[in-house]
């Protein structure tokens, strides 16, 4: 009989200790963080499949470009002695960048579908101009007779040669030349288009011109290769990002479109107008049998001022519902203090069950605005979302508490909980300070409401 008391006694104490109910649903949120988990990784298993769906369509449409010039490169012998009687040459480049560049350019913007998943496809226009002027080739120390004038080669760089929709004309003083694949060397570029120009070593200035139509994805960057850069752009895209190491000078955006315009000066980068390459930058060339050893050119990396911009699409589902679910165990706390507090305050008992089926069902609306919003508008989603899942508790808050004070309770908890969420998450800039601000106020609210509990007395 004593050990039947004893035993009601430890039941009684268990079940109606506030420390060891606080602590049960501490344990119930960490088991609550594996299905959580599974989420996050559902979101991001989703969305590393939508990027695999644009790199398969940008990879037949053609990639993000960058376009690299046009300049010049002109082979030339350069000698050297491996015997006292015998002297041998190897052909070096010099490259030389254009005086002036001026580039026009209209991007038409087009979305493609895969599925669900859609893709930024692009086609450009570009007239690009300028002139070169040959400098004195004594200030890299050339022998003027050992430059193959006549095997000068005119060249621009394309990084993704599928997307050239039209053959390459280029007018160069006066003449055409059409354009072929390949350069001579990759020093400034890995890839684009070459065409031979006959040089004259006593005309210093050429003027050129050509068009490009390009397709693209996402993405296009610009090079400076000019002492003087002047790029102008327009599309009827609505949200251009721009990004690289320079911002347009002029732009103007609109919900019909943008233009914009960069102007760039040769000192505002960091490699010259002339230089003479090779492809392995800083490496010495090496003559086994004699000994001969000479210093390879010089291989800038152009890429440091590469600026563009980039065809976003503002609503990224993805990004958004991670972003989100990120708040996932702060709404599991709220909810399970509105049920831990109707406990203390009105008596009303719910089992560990029962918290583990709101925990889930808190859980199962971000899952629910994953799927939702992969189909119908993000804000939709979301108001589906919550509403439903607000429903849902609020019901079953009804049905197992027989209370309609605080059924009201909850509902206006997770009301406030999800309108506050959408909030935050509009203001993208603001997020850290509405999180901090929103987190003070409910704590100071819990602080209030249980001010006059005498925490000790509960279990009498």
């Amino acid at each position: 009989m004593n050990t039947e008391s004893h035993f009601k006694k430890i039941a009684d104490y268990i079940r109606n200790s506030a420390t060891i109910k606080m602590m049960s649903i501490g344990l119930i949120i960490l088991i609550l963080l594996i299905p959580e988990s599974m989420v996050s990784s559902l979101m991001r298993e989703r969305e590393s499949r939508r990027d695999e769906a644009v790199r398969e369509i940008n990879q037949k449409w053609g990639d993000a470009q960058t376009i690299t010039g046009p300049f010049i490169t002109i082979p030339f012998k350069s000698f050297y002695r491996i015997k006292k009687d015998q002297v041998k040459h190897r052909v070096r480049f010099i490259h030389i960048l254009p005086e002036t560049i001026r580039i026009n350019g209209r991007i038409d913007p087009e979305i493609r579908y895969r599925g669900i998943y859609e893709a930024v496809l692009y086609s450009m226009k570009l007239e690009i101009n300028g002139k070169f002027k040959i400098p004195e080739l004594n200030e890299v120390q050339i022998d003027p007779e050992n430059i193959l004038w006549e095997k000068a080669g005119f060249s621009i760089g394309i990084t993704d040669m599928r997307g050239i929709r039209e053959n390459i004309v280029i007018k160069f003083n006066g003449d055409d030349y059409k354009a072929d694949p390949g350069l001579k060397t990759t020093d400034i570029t890995e890839s684009g288009v070459q065409s031979i120009v006959p040089l004259s070593p006593d005309r210093k200035e050429y003027a050129f011109s050509l068009k490009l139509n390009l397709n693209g994805s996402e993405q296009i960057d610009f090079i400076p290769v000019g002492d003087i850069t002047n790029i102008r752009i327009a599309s009827s895209w609505p949200s251009p990002s721009f990004n690289g190491a320079f911002l347009p000078d002029t732009r103007n955006i609109t919900d019909k479109g943008f233009h914009a315009e960069w102007n760039i000066l040769r000192l505002n980068r960091n490699f010259p107008q002339l230089w003479v390459g090779n492809q392995y930058s800083g490496e010495r060339i090496r003559d086994r049998m004699t000994g001969y050893t000479e210093e390879t050119g010089k291989k800038y990396n152009l890429g440091e001022s590469a600026f563009g911009l980039g065809l976003l699409i503002t609503a990224d589902i993805y990004q958004k519902s991670i972003r989100i679910s990120k708040y996932a165990v702060m709404f599991i706390v709220f909810t399970f203090s509105a049920f831990f507090f109707s406990e203390i305050i009105n008596k009303n008992r719910v089992h560990p069950i029962q918290y583990i089926l709101i925990g889930l069902a808190v859980i199962l609306f971000y899952v629910l605005l994953l799927s939702i919003s992969e189909h119908l508008n993000f804000n939709f989603a979301y108001i589906i979302s919550s509403l439903s899942i607000t429903i849902l508790i609020t019901v079953y808050t009804k049905g197992i508490l027989k209370s309609n004070r605080f059924t009201a309770t909850v509902f206006g908890v997770l009301a406030t909980l999800y309108s506050y969420l959408y909030i935050v998450l509009q203001l993208e800039d603001y997020a850290l300070l509405m999180g901090a601000v929103g987190l003070f106020m409910v704590l100071s609210a819990i602080m209030y409401i249980t001010r006059k509990i005498d925490w000790y007395a509960l279990r009498k």
